[in-house]
């Protein structure tokens, strides 16, 4: 199989990018992943990679380095003997710019567990509308960040597009400090319990907010917010959740959960149907397999980086 594509600098209508290395990887569904082509671009950011033996059970993307940051293509299958793939975009960086926003927000709550706590599994999208990769300014200063109830507990980082070695809690404040490029939206997954003596919860909403959905498994909850949809009642993974959502909110905002008081539940077990459900529903296009492999991928590309440059 033969892949070909251009790296562009600036987004879409930007430069060709040359003499850039572009690696190919191999990402197997039984969790293996592996560079097995390189090459530099030419002085029209064109490249051409070479499967020699083709995996139709595996997965393939290609990656680039720019100022320290990989980007990632869209993943492809052997399919096909020739693959095409859209421009894989570059960008400079910046810790600067227009504010990182929240495209959607989906807040997940179990029901009460024998000992009165429930669990929560949050999903967010963050898109950048600038032009350059968003990148922390310093350990203080995050990319992105944005509040958790204060009642919150044991908070854990779950699987998405962001690595949990780059985020951080502090507070009840959610600090990402990985880069963020402009484009599609990153998702961004963390789970956290809620205490027992807690019986209303508000989803603090500290920034403008396009959408949130709620899934509720405690479908007689009541839920308050200035304007809101009832969407009935969702099954995932055996279990019942009433579904909500709202329109665009601004920072500020009030949207409250008010909880019944009194089943075993883990957030673990629903991210596959959550996970499902949010490519629905909140339209998002990522590929699991991959994204569980970006964090190899990742280091990978950073060994061939530095092998390739001790031989330059």
């Amino acid at each position: 199989m033969v892949v070909s594509g251009r790296v562009l600098l600036g987004g879409p209508d930007g430069r060709p990018l040359a003499g850039s290395w572009v690696v190919l990887h191999r990402v197997t569904m039984g969790g293996g992943g592996a560079p097995i082509d390189s090459v530099r671009t030419d002085a029209r950011g064109a490249f051409v990679l070479t499967v020699a033996h083709p995996d139709t059970a595996a997965l393939y993307v290609v990656s680039s380095w720019y100022r320290g940051i990989a980007y990632f293509s869209q993943a492809l299958t052997a399919a096909r003997s020739t693959a095409g793939l859209r421009p894989l975009l570059v960008y400079d960086t910046t810790s600067a710019g227009p504010a990182i926003e929240v495209a959607r927000r989906l807040v997940t709550i179990a029901k009460r567990r024998k000992d009165g706590t429930r669990d929560v599994l949050e999903l967010l999208e963050l898109r950048n509308p600038g032009n350059r990769t968003r990148i922390a300014a310093d350990t203080l200063r995050p990319s992105w960040a944005g509040a958790i109830p204060p009642a919150a507990i044991q908070f854990q980082v779950a699987q998405g597009d962001v690595s949990p070695q780059a985020v951080a809690l502090r507070g009840d404040s959610v600090m990402v400090f990985s880069p963020i490029p402009p484009g599609d939206p990153r998702q961004l997954s963390y789970a956290y319990v809620l205490p027992a003596n807690v019986s209303s919860v508000a989803v603090p909403v500290d920034q403008p907010t396009a959408e949130v959905d709620l899934l509720l498994e405690d479908t007689v909850a009541v839920v308050t917010a200035g304007r809101l949809d009832t969407l009935g009642v969702q099954e995932i993974e055996r279990r019942r959740f009433a579904r909500y959502r709202t329109a665009a909110l601004d920072a500020g905002a009030q949207v409250t959960i008010a909880l019944p008081t009194g089943g075993r539940f883990r957030p673990a077990s629903l991210v596959p149907g959550v996970v499902a459900l949010a490519a629905v529903a909140l339209g998002l296009g990522f590929v699991v397999a991959l994204r569980r492999q970006t964090s190899d991928i990742r280091h990978q590309t950073s060994d061939i980086r530095h092998q390739r440059n001790a031989d330059v």
